[in-house]
């Protein structure tokens, strides 16, 4: 499962599949928060709309976006919250979690650390063979970040698995 965090509408995209192989996309869906609600009613909202996506769908793991510096200090620090809670909530399902910058995911799926939001969508429209974009952004970018994990995730565990056996030596 890929989260792109956001404290209004916080993206979530399920794949299933395998490294080095076009994924399947199980489900999207966006969790949106009022914004004339309080912080910890849309905290809280937030949290059940994530939760009840987990368990209905039952993935491995959670990948989210990692959070990163922008101009807008306030925005910014929505995301963070939504982060936090997006890891919270994999957590408490006793799900393993992973992070990735958005150049990551942009990587992973684009070949360009540096592709744009329209193009994102394109590369996720045509790994996961969908017959149109997904919509909102934030769905295509879940997608996305659900993509790279399942890529790279694998990759990276067994990277660690293999470093820790050779520590224990």
């Amino acid at each position: 499962m890929g989260i792109d965090p956001g404290l209004t509408r916080c993206g979530v995209g399920v794949v299933e599949g395998r490294p080095g192989a076009p994924g399947t996309m199980v489900a999207v869906d966006v969790v949106r928060t009022d914004p004339e609600a309080g912080l910890a009613d849309r905290l809280l909202a937030l949290d059940e709309g994530l939760r009840a996506l987990i368990d209905a769908h039952r993935p491995e793991a959670v990948a989210v976006e990692r959070v990163f510096s922008q101009h807008n200090v306030a925005s910014v620090i929505g995301t963070a919250q939504a982060s936090g809670i997006a890891l919270l909530a994999a957590a408490r399902s006793g799900l393993p979690s992973a992070t990735y910058t958005p150049s990551e995911v942009k990587n992973a799926v684009c070949g360009n650390g540096t592709a744009d939001k329209r193009q994102v969508t394109t590369m996720i429209t045509r790994i996961l063979r969908l017959t149109e974009p997904p919509k909102p952004a934030d769905a295509a970018d879940a997608l996305a970040i659900a993509v790279c994990h399942l890529w790279r995730g694998g990759v990276q565990a067994r990277i660690a698995q293999a470093a820790a056996k050779e520590r224990i030596r």
